[in-house]
C-alpha cells in the first residue's frame, strides 16, 4: 500500500491546493471562458448603448420595436458562444480525464470513489469557469468603457448609456455555469475507470470501445431527428410568417447538438475519407490512422473547428441571401444608403461570429497540445523504432491538417444548409413585386464566395498555429526519457 501511496503525484496528495491549475488545458479552459464572459458583457453593453441611441433619436424614439430586435439578437448571439464554449470545455475535460486514467485508478486503488473523483473534476470546471468569467467580465467592461468613449465622440453623448448594467451579471454567471456543466459531463468517464488500470497510462476508447455506447447513440440520434424535424417544420412556417426562424433556430441548436454527441460515428468516415487524400507515405498513413484509431479523440477536436466554420459560414449565406432577396424585391438594385448600412451590419456581424470561431480554435488548439503530451511515451517509441525528427513533426501536423480539412468541409456543408435554412424560415413569407400579392416562397441559397475564401484560408492558418506547439513538444523529449515517463 505505501508503494501505491507513493506513486501518487505530490499534487493530489500534499501539493497546493490549486495546483490542479497548472495542468496542461486548464489555461486555456480558462481563456475559453474569459472570451465567452468579455464577449458576454460586451454585448450586453453595447445592446444598452445602442437602445439609449433609439431611444433618443427623435423620429423613432417612441417605437422600441428596434430596440427589443437588438436585445433579441444579442441573446442568441451570447447563447451561441455559451454553446461553443460548452462543448469546447466538455472536450477539453474528456481529454484531461483520459490522460487522468492512471491517478484516478490509483486513487480508486487506495480507497476513493469514482463520484468523489468526478466530483473533483467538476470542481475544478467550477473554479476554471469561476476564474475565467471574472477575468472576461473585468476586461468586457474595460472594452465597453472604452467603446462607449469612442462612440460618444464620433456620434455625440447619449445621457441615458451606463456601464452601471446589472445584465452584465447574467453572462458571466452562464459561463460559470455552463463550465461547471461541461466539466461534469466531461468528466463522466471517471465513473467507468477501474483500480486494475493502474497499471496502464493515458486512456482512450478504441473504435470499437466508442462504438459500443448504444444510449448515448441513440440520444444523439433522437436530438438529431427532433432538430431536423423542426428545421423542416421552420421552413414550411416561414412561408406564413417570419417567425418560423424560431423554430429553425431551436431546430439547429438540436440538430447540432445530436451531431456533436454523435460525433464518433459521424467523423470517422469523413477522416478516412480525407485521409486517402494524403498519400501512401509511412508518415502519411502514420497520421491518417492515429485520427482514426482513436475516434473520440479526433471528434473532439474536429467538432470544434466544425462549430466555428458553420457558424460563419451560416451568418454569411444567410445575410447574403437577405441581400439578394431585397434586392430582387426592390427592382433589381438597392438604395446606396441602405445597402451600406446592410454591408456594415453584416461586418459587423460576421466579427461577433468570429469571436464563437476564434473559441473553438482555441479549442483545437488546446486538445491537440493535451493529446501529444498524453502520448509522449508513444511519440517515444516511434522514434526509438528509427522515426526522425522531422517525420515525427510532419505526422503531427498531417494529423492537425487531416483534422482541420475534415471538419472545415463539414462545416461548409453545414454553414450553407443552415444559413439557407435561417434565410429561408425568414424571408419566405416576404411579398414581393410588382403586384406585392405573392410571396418569396422557396428561394436559392446565396453563397458569398469572398468569406468562404477567407475561411479556408483561416481554416489553415490555424492549422499551421495550432501543430505549432505540439511538434515542437513531440519532439523536446529523447526516446529513451519519452519511454520512461509514467
Amino acid at each position: 500500500m505505501s508503494a501505491v501511496m507513493t506513486s501518487v503525484p505530490e499534487s493530489t496528495a500534499t501539493g497546493p491546493r490549486f495546483g490542479w491549475l497548472r495542468e496542461r488545458g486548464m489555461g486555456a479552459s480558462i481563456l475559453v471562458a474569459a472570451l465567452s464572459s468579455a464577449f458576454g458583457v460586451v454585448l450586453v453593453e453595447a445592446t444598452a448603448y445602442i437602445g439609449a441611441l433609439l431611444k433618443a433619436d427623435p423620429y423613432i424614439g417612441d417605437s422600441g420595436t428596434l430596440a427589443v430586435i437588438v436585445a433579441i439578437l444579442s441573446v442568441l448571439l451570447v447563447g451561441v458562444a455559451l454553446y461553443v464554449a460548452a462543448i469546447v470545455t466538455a472536450n477539453t475535460f474528456a481529454t484531461i480525464v483520459a490522460g487522468r486514467t492512471r491517478r484516478i485508478a490509483l486513487m480508486r486503488l487506495i480507497g476513493a470513489t469514482a463520484r468523489s473523483q468526478r466530483a473533483e473534476v467538476a470542481g475544478h470546471g467550477f473554479g476554471v469557469g469561476a476564474l475565467g468569467a471574472l477575468i472576461g467580465l473585468v476586461v468586457g467592461l474595460l472594452v465597453a468603457a472604452s467603446g462607449l468613449l469612442l462612440a460618444d465622440r464620433l456620434l455625440g453623448a447619449v445621457p441615458e448609456a451606463s456601464l452601471v448594467q446589472p445584465a452584465v451579471l447574467i453572462p458571466a454567471l452562464g459561463v460559470v455555469l455552463t463550465t461547471w456543466l461541461a466539466a461534469w459531463v466531461g468528466s463522466r468517464r471517471v465513473l467507468s475507470v477501474t483500480p486494475l488500470q493502474a497499471i496502464g497510462g493515458s486512456v482512450e476508447r478504441s473504435h470499437d470501445n466508442a462504438k459500443a455506447r448504444p444510449a448515448r447513440h441513440v440520444g444523439a440520434l433522437l436530438l438529431l431527428i427532433l432538430g431536423l424535424a423542426l428545421l423542416v417544420f421552420g421552413v414550411l412556417a416561414g412561408l406564413v410568417t417570419p417567425l418560423g426562424v424560431i423554430v429553425a433556430f431551436f431546430g439547429g441548436l438540436l440538430s447540432f447538438t445530436g451531431l456533436s454527441i454523435g460525433a464518433v460515428l459521424v467523423m470517422p468516415p469523413l477522416l478516412r475519407l480525407v485521409g486517402r487524400l494524403f498519400g501512401k507515405s509511412a508518415t502519411a498513413r502514420l497520421a491518417a490512422e492515429n485520427a482514426l484509431r482513436y475516434p473520440e479523440r479526433s471528434s473532439r477536436m474536429a467538432i470544434g473547428v466544425v462549430m466555428g466554420v458553420t457558424l460563419v459560414t451560416m451568418f454569411a449565406v444567410a445575410l447574403e441571401s437577405v441581400k439578394v432577396l431585397l434586392t430582387k424585391a426592390a427592382g433589381g438594385e438597392l438604395d446606396s444608403e441602405f445597402a451600406l448600412i446592410m454591408d456594415g451590419f453584416a461586418a459587423v456581424m460576421m466579427v461577433l461570429v468570429g469571436i464563437s470561431a476564434v473559441i473553438a480554435a482555441v479549442g483545437l488548439v488546446n486538445l491537440l497540445t493535451i493529446g501529444v503530451v498524453q502520448r509522449r511515451r508513444e511519440l517515444g517509441l516511434l522514434r526509438a523504432i528509427g522515426l526522425s525528427n522531422v517525420q515525427v513533426r510532419r505526422m503531427i501536423l498531417l494529423e492537425a491538417l487531416h483534422i482541420t480539412l475534415t471538419a472545415t468541409a463539414t462545416g461548409l456543408v453545414l454553414g450553407v444548409l443552415y444559413g439557407w435554412i435561417a434565410a429561408q424560415s425568414l424571408l419566405g413569407s416576404v411579398r414581393m413585386p410588382p403586384h406585392f400579392d405573392q410571396t418569396a416562397g422557396l428561394i436559392a441559397p446565396a453563397v458569398p464566395w469572398v468569406p468562404v475564401l477567407v475561411i479556408v484560408v483561416a481554416t489553415a492558418v490555424l492549422t499551421l498555429v495550432a501543430a505549432a506547439a505540439p511538434t515542437r513538444l513531440a519532439t523536446r523529449v529523447a526516446p529513451v526519457e519519452a519511454l520512461a515517463v509514467d
